[in-house]
């Protein structure tokens, strides 16, 4: 029989897939060391994908496909941009949101990383940091979520954080700094709505062309006018476990929406969901007093990139799959291996989150990943 959500819940308010196991074959030190020789992105802007989706996929014991999807991927990799300068500690706001110090981000938390034990490293830059989450599309804090992951089941294993899993976090923290961007507004939650009616209720932005960057600055009172009312309709969270809850909630809503409205934008509507679960998968590691805000940040990001892509209208329910067959364990073990056939890292990210969710409708709509993204093999 299925374990119920609330006997197979996790201390971040996940559920957990018996299929999903830990990583001791040393794929995932091995990709990641191929990965830091480059860059956090390519062409001027496009996100190097490339660490979250192998840890994503050693996460879900797909580490036999790592070196392979790797090997596909590394064409589109740029090198590592040269240093221009260090960042000074004394004036580092004058370097944040400075997408010409890449380079020099991440060396200024490899140092940082070097120095002191990475957790209060987190425990400082998160809160500089959280305001800009919406930097990148969000791949900022998603790159983040995932090398906090990896370092908090190192040590669950036993085992101190080191090499290449510590040199990722400097790297995820760097590439954040370096794209911080705000939201032109962002209110918190201080309404009454859950998670499921506060997105439905997201208004859409007036001019859905262009980039994320072109969409997100159209959420204003002046330009979206229903954008602070929708945004403060959500609920809050004034205790930290009420936050995690919250969060909790908030990336299941957003999981289970992609399985009717995916198709509004198939890739960037998957950041809905994986950005605040980013977040929640640092919750445990981040002191309890920055989650109440941490929820709020997360809920902002979702709300914007629902609000920049989300379509008019669902899909008809003949459009939307039927749940896969057998129970938790088998319909999980099916989808990760459907995500790392499919090959695009979005939809490998995406299956990973939902497997996170847990229930029918979450594996629905990994399902609908599968479909509405093009495959890369």
């Amino acid at each position: 029989m299925e374990k119920s959500r609330e006997d197979a819940r996790t201390e971040t308010g996940h559920t957990r897939e018996d299929s999903r196991t830990r990583d001791d074959s040393g794929v995932l030190d091995e990709a990641l060391e191929r990965l830091h020789a480059a860059g956090p992105e390519r062409q001027g802007w496009l996100t190097n994908h490339g660490p979250m989706a192998v840890e994503a996929l050693v996460h879900g014991d797909r580490a036999a496909t790592v070196h392979r999807w790797l090997d596909r991927y590394r064409d589109k990799l740029e090198d590592m941009p040269p240093p221009a300068r260090p960042i000074d500690p004394a004036a580092w706001r004058e370097a944040l949101g400075d997408p010409a110090r890449l380079g020099d981000w991440p060396a200024y938390f490899a140092r940082e990383l070097d120095a002191r034990p990475w957790r209060d490293v987190l425990a400082e830059w998160w809160p500089r940091l959280l305001p800009g989450l919406a930097g990148a599309a969000t791949h900022t804090v998603i790159r983040a979520g995932h090398a906090v992951r990896t370092l908090q089941d190192t040590e669950a294993a036993g085992h101190a954080p080191a090499g290449p899993r510590v040199t990722e976090l400097a790297h995820a923290l760097g590439y954040w700094a370096a794209r911080y961007a705000r939201l032109p507004s962002a209110p918190v939650p201080t309404g009454t709505a859950d998670p499921d009616a506060a997105l439905a209720a997201v208004p859409a932005v007036p001019a859905q062309a262009g980039g994320i960057r072109e969409r997100l600055a159209q959420l204003t009172p002046e330009s979206t006018p229903g954008w602070p009312a929708a945004v403060s309709a959500l609920a809050p969270a004034r205790t930290p476990e009420e936050a995690r809850e919250a969060l909790a909630g908030l990336v299941r809503a957003a999981v289970h929406r992609y399985a009717a409205y995916g198709h509004g934008e198939p890739v960037m509507l998957v950041h809905a969901a994986t950005a605040p679960n980013a977040v929640l998968r640092a919750l445990p590691a981040l002191p309890r007093d920055l989650w109440v805000p941490s929820y709020a940040a997360a809920w902002a990001a979702s709300a914007a990139v629902t609000a920049a892509y989300g379509p008019a209208a669902p899909l008809p329910q003949d459009r939307i799959p039927a749940p896969p067959a057998g129970d938790a364990a088998t319909a999980a073990d099916e989808l990760l291996t459907r995500a790392a056939a499919h090959g695009d890292e979005h939809t490998i990210k995406f299956v990973d989150t939902a497997l996170d969710v847990g229930d029918d409708t979450a594996r629905v709509a990994a399902l609908q990943s599968v479909a509405l993204i093009d495959p890369a093999f």
